[in-house]
C-alpha cells in the first residue's frame, strides 16, 4: 500500500523534526536568523516545493496551533513584570505612543489600498505590537538598567495586550452579525476573563508550587495545563486562543520567576513547538502569489515604511516627553521595530478567519507583506540596537557598595584587619566564613578542596567537605552502605588536605533524594558563604531538558556558587583574567571573588572589557570619554577593596567578544566568568559568549553564579 507523505502523521512529524534539527543551525552559520530558515524550509517542503508536507494535514495543524499559542505564552512569560512596575508610568506612556502611531499608520495604509475599515484596523494592530528580539544584545552590553531600555521592555506588555484586544474585536466583527451589544458583551467577557486568568492562575500557581516543593515534573505539567486551559477558555468566550495564551504567560510569570521549570517550559517550546509554527507559516506561502506581491511591491513597501516611520515617531516623542538623548531614542526605536511573535501569530489568525461568505479577514497580499516585514525588521532591528545601544550611559548599580553579593567577603576582612573590634556584636553581625565543597570524583577533588581551603584560609574561615549519597527506600540497602563507605573514604582525604592548609574542616555526609537540593540545603543550614563545585556536563540533551546539577544548584543556592574546571593546583595560579562586560552587581561579585583568590595566592588580576560590534558590522569607535568613564568607574570599584592586589584594567575593541577573550586568556592561568543565559522573546535560544569561551579555553576556569535572589 503506497504511503501518502503529506498526510501520514508519523512521516510528517519525522520530516518536521529533520527540518527543525538541520535548517536553523545552517542559517545561523550564515549569520541569518534561524526562523528565516524555518520559513524557507516550509516553502521547500510544501506544495510549492517537494510536496512532502501539507498545511491542511491534522498533524501540521495540531503542531502549528500548539506552536502558535506557545509562542504567545512565552512572549507573556518573558515580560519582566518587576521592570514594568518600576517604570510603569513611562512604560505605559511609551507603550501608548508605540501602539497608537503604528495603529493609525496601518489603518491609513489599509484604506489607501482599498481595504475595508475592519481589515485596515486589523493591519494597524499587526504593526502596533513588537517583539524584544534584540534583548540579548542590550543584556550583553550591560545597559538593561538604562531607563530607556527598561521603559521599552515594559511597553511590550501594553502593545501586545492592545494588539491582541484589537485582533479579538476585528475577528468578531468579521464573523458577521456583530452589533454594538455583542461588542460590549465581548469586551466585558474579555475583561472578566482577563482578571480571572491574571489573578486566579497566579494565586493558584503560587499555592500549587508551595505545596509541591521541588516536584518539577508536576510543576511543568501544571504550567502546560494553565497554558491550554487559558487558550481553550478564550475560545469558549469567543476570542482567539492566542489571547488566552498571552494572558496565561503573564499570569504565571511571577510564579515561575527564573526557575528551572521556566527554562524547561521555554526549552520545549523553542526546540519543538515554536519551530513547527514557523514551518507552517512557510507552508502557507504561495510562491507565485508571493512573487506577484513583490512585483506589485506597493503594499509591501507601504506596510514596511508605515511600521518603521511610526515606530520612529513614537520613540522621538518619548525622547521629547522624557528628555532622553539620541542614543536612548534610537535604542527605543530599534528595540520596538522587530515584528515576530504577536505579529505573526495574529496574522495567521486573521488570514485563517473566514466570514459566512467564506472571505478572509486579510488577503494573501497582506500575509506575504507581513512576512517580508518580519524578515526586514528581524534583521535591521537587532543591527541598529547593536550599533546604538553601546553609546548608552553605563552606570553601575547604585547599591554596589552595600550589596550583599559585592561585599560578601568583607565580614571576615573586618575581623582580620581589626581583631580588636571582633566583639560579640561583630561576631553576631558577621557569621563565620564557610565554604561548602561537594565532592564525588577522587581524581578531581584535591584541586577543588585546595581552592576552597585557599579562600577559607584567607577569610579565617573553614571548609565543609560534603558527600551526598543517593537515598534508598531501605536504609540498610547494601548499595547505600557501599556508597556511604566510599563517601567516608573521600572525606578522609578531604580532612588531610585541609590539614595541609591549616584550615578547619567539618566533613559531612548527607543522604538525599536530590543531589542538587542536598547541596543547597546543607549550605543553607550551615549559612555557608560560598559553594565550590566541580565541572559537569551541562551541554547534553538530558541536561538541557531536565536541568543540569549546576543549573539546579545555581537556582536553589542562597550564596554564590563557584563552578570550577581546574587544570592545575590553585596554589600555582598567578595570573587571573576576568572578562567584564558591564558594572552590574553580579559582575562586581565576580571581580571581588577574583581579588580574594589573587590575594590568597599573591596573584595578578586583569579585568578585560571587550566592546563588540554585534551583528557582523564594521566596528564603530566608541567615544574616548565613554571608555574613560567606564574604566574610571571600574577602577573605583576595584580600589574600594582593602586587599593589596595588583589589579589592571584592559579595554579592547573587537567584533567577536568570545574570540578576544580566548586569545587573551592564553597568557593566563585562570579565567573567572559569571553565569549568564540569554533568550529571545520568541523562546529561541541565543548562543552565549560564556558558552563559546568555555568550550575553547585551554586554561583553568571558574564560573561564578550569583544567588537567585540577587538575579
Amino acid at each position: 500500500m503506497p504511503v501518502n507523505f503529506p498526510t501520514e502523521p508519523l512521516i510528517s512529524f519525522t520530516i518536521l523534526l529533520l527540518a527543525i534539527f538541520i535548517v536553523p543551525p545552517l542559517f545561523e552559520r550564515l549569520k541569518l536568523p534561524g526562523l528565516v530558515g524555518l520559513l524557507l524550509a516550509g516553502v521547500v517542503l510544501g506544495d510549492n516545493g517537494l510536496k512532502l508536507l501539507n498545511s491542511n494535514s491534522e498533524t501540521i495543524k495540531l503542531l502549528s496551533d500548539i506552536g502558535k499559542v506557545y509562542l504567545m505564552f512565552v512572549a507573556g512569560l518573558e515580560i519582566d513584570i518587576e521592570q514594568f512596575r518600576r517604570t510603569k508610568n513611562r512604560s505605559m506612556g511609551f507603550g501608548s505612543l508605540t501602539f497608537l502611531f503604528p495603529l493609525i499608520a496601518g489603518i491609513i495604509t489599509g484604506r489607501l489600498f482599498n481595504f475595508s475599515w475592519n481589515a485596515s484596523v486589523l493591519i494597524g494592530s499587526l504593526l502596533a505590537s513588537h517583539t524584544l528580539l534584540a534583548y540579548p544584545i542590550v543584556s550583553r552590553l550591560g545597559v538593561v538598567a538604562n531607563e530607556a531600555v527598561t521603559v521599552t521592555i515594559g511597553a511590550t506588555i501594553f502593545t501586545d495586550t492592545g494588539a491582541l484586544l484589537v485582533l479579538a474585536i476585528c475577528v468578531g466583527i468579521h464573523g458577521g452579525d456583530f452589533t454594538a451589544f455583542k461588542l460590549f458583551t465581548l469586551l466585558a467577557g474579555l475583561a472578566i476573563y482577563s482578571v480571572l486568568i491574571l489573578f486566579g492562575f497566579n494565586k493558584v500557581g503560587k499555592e500549587f508550587f508551595r505545596r509541591t516543593g521541588e516536584e518539577e515534573g508536576n510543576q511543568f505539567l501544571f504550567i502546560l495545563l494553565a497554558l491550554f486551559l487559558a487558550s481553550v477558555g478564550a475560545q469558549v468566550i469567543g476570542i482567539e486562543k492566542i489571547v488566552g495564551a498571552f494572558l496565561a504567560g503573564l499570569a504565571v510569570n511571577g510564579v515561575l520567576g527564573n526557575s528551572p521549570v521556566k527554562e524547561k517550559v521555554e526549552f520545549v517550546g523553542s526546540v519543538l513547538f515554536i519551530p513547527c509554527f514557523f514551518v507552517d507559516m512557510g507552508l502557507l506561502i504561495d510562491i507565485p502569489a508571493f512573487i506577484k506581491t513583490l512585483s506589485s511591491i506597493g503594499l509591501t513597501v507601504a506596510i514596511v515604511v508605515a511600521l518603521i516611520s511610526s515606530k520612529f515617531v513614537a520613540a522621538f516623542l518619548a525622547k521629547i516627553f522624557y528628555r532622553y538623548n539620541n542614543s536612548e531614542m534610537l535604542t527605543m526605536w530599534s528595540l520596538s521595530l522587530p515584528q515576530v511573535a504577536a505579529t505573526l501569530a495574529a496574522t495567521l489568525v486573521a488570514y485563517q478567519s473566514l466570514n459566512p461568505a467564506g472571505e478572509r479577514l486579510i488577503s494573501e497580499d497582506v500575509l506575504n507583506s507581513v512576512i517580508v516585514l518580519m524578515l526586514v525588521t528581524a534583521i535591521i532591528g537587532p543591527i541598529i540596537t547593536a550599533r546604538v545601544a553601546r553609546f548608552l550611559q553605563v552606570t553601575p548599580a547604585t547599591d554596589w557598595k552595600t550589596d550583599s553579593l559585592s561585599v560578601w567577603w568583607e565580614s571576615q576582612e573586618a575581623v582580620i584587619k581589626k581583631p580588636e573590634k571582633a566583639d560579640n556584636r561583630l561576631q553576631q553581625d558577621y557569621p563565620p566564613f564557610i565554604v561548602v565543597v561537594p565532592i564525588y570524583n577522587p581524581l578531581t577533588q584535591r584541586y577543588l578542596l585546595e581552592m576552597a581551603a585557599l579562600l577559607a584560609r584567607h577569610e579565617s574561615g573553614q571548609i565543609m567537605p560534603l558527600a551526598i549519597t543517593q537515598a534508598h527506600v531501605n536504609m540498610d540497602d547494601p548499595t547505600l552502605v557501599t556508597a556511604l563507605e566510599k563517601s567516608q573514604e573521600r572525606l578522609r582525604l578531604a580532612l588531610e588536605i585541609s590539614q595541609e592548609f591549616e584550615v578547619k574542616a567539618s566533613p559531612t555526609i548527607r543522604i538525599d533524594d536530590d543531589v542538587a537540593l542536598g547541596i543547597s540545603h546543607a549550605s543553607r543550614e550551615q549559612n555557608a558563604s560560598l559553594v565550590v563545585m566541580g565541572w559537569g556536563n551541562t551541554r547534553n540533551f538530558r541536561a538541557r531538558l531536565f536541568g543540569s546539577l549546576i543549573d539546579k544548584v545555581f537556582w536553589s543556592s542562597h550564596c554564590p556558587v563557584a563552578v570550577t574546571r581546574l587544570l592545575k593546583s590553585p596554589t600555582e595560579i598567578k595570573r587571573i583574567l576576568v572578562p567584564v562586560g558591564d558594572l552590574t552587581r553580579a559582575t562586581i561579585g565576580t571581580v571581588r571573588f577574583a581579588q580574594i583568590l589573587a590575594d590568597a595566592n599573591q596573584a595578578e588580576v586583569v579585568l578585560l572589557h571587550v566592546s563588540d560590534a554585534s551583528g557582523g558590522l564594521r566596528q564603530r569607535r566608541i567615544p574616548a570619554h565613554q571608555v574613560t568613564n567606564f574604566t574610571s568607574q571600574l577602577s573605583d570599584i576595584t580600589n574600594q577593596s582593602k586587599l593589596q592586589v595588583n589589579t589592571n584594567i584592559q579595554t579592547i575593541v573587537g567584533d567577536d567578544i568570545a574570540k578576544v577573550i580566548i586569545e587573551q586568556a592564553q597568557a593566563f592561568d585562570l579565567v573567572v566568568l559569571r553565569s549568564v543565559r540569554y533568550r529571545t522573546a520568541g523562546g529561541l535560544a541565543v548562543s552565549e559568549v560564556t558558552t563559546q569561551v568555555i568550550n575553547n579555553l585551554k586554561c583553568s576556569i571558574v564560573m561564578l553564579g550569583e544567588p537567585q535572589s540577587c538575579a
